[in-house]
């Protein structure tokens, strides 16, 4: 089974990409989470140098902040959606994938999902695709100021869309047959 929703294009690998793989099962989620962060900012320290600045021109180095900021925050969100929602009875490994195009930076993140969690997450990529994500983020602001036992606060992807233009493509595939392993694979293209 293969199925593609959103933006998701099958890119051919450019002369610039990062692959930084985990093993799901090494050490528990709650002490991978602060790696999270170290590795999102490790992406973002590794495509920036491709935008070189200069003291001399205020505009670049502000530019280079930009993508910099945008990068980070975004492989920290989709490693973050990655490891919290994982089958944790799955050996499959999660991996974040950074490319760099002429124009584009591309996001690929690929982990394991339940078998029983698919019809939900496309249920609601379905919804988030047909929707404005502007609006939906406001629901979901308000929704969370509304709940006090709130913990997940579901402004990852709506914060991608709305505030970074992102484009976002996902793609489920069975993996493995018995136990049944499906792999889902977020992308997200970042114009820079």
């Amino acid at each position: 089974m293969i199925q593609t929703f959103g933006d998701f294009i099958e890119w051919p690998t450019s002369q610039e990409y990062l692959i930084i793989g985990f093993s799901p099962s090494s050490i528990p989620l709650k002490q991978r989470w602060r790696n999270n962060g170290l590795s999102a900012d490790f992406l973002a320290d590794y495509l920036t140098s491709f935008f070189p600045g200069s003291e001399e021109e205020p505009s670049t180095i502000d530019r280079q902040a930009e993508i910099k900021s945008a990068v980070s925050y975004i492989a920290n969100e989709l490693l973050e959606n990655a490891m919290k929602f994982n089958d944790e009875t799955s050996e499959y490994p999660i991996d974040i994938k950074l490319q760099l195009e002429s124009d584009r930076v591309i996001f690929s993140v690929a982990n394991s999902i339940p078998p029983q969690a698919v019809d939900k997450f496309q249920a609601y990529i379905q919804h988030l695709l047909a929707s404005d994500p502007s609006e939906l983020y406001i629901q979901q602001v308000e929704k969370n100021a509304a709940d006090d036992s709130c913990t997940d606060s579901g402004l990852g992807l709506l914060t991608m869309l709305s505030d970074y233009t992102a484009k976002i493509g996902w793609k489920f595939q069975t993996v493995q047959k018995d136990p049944e392993v499906i792999a889902v694979t977020t992308m997200v293209q970042l114009r820079v």
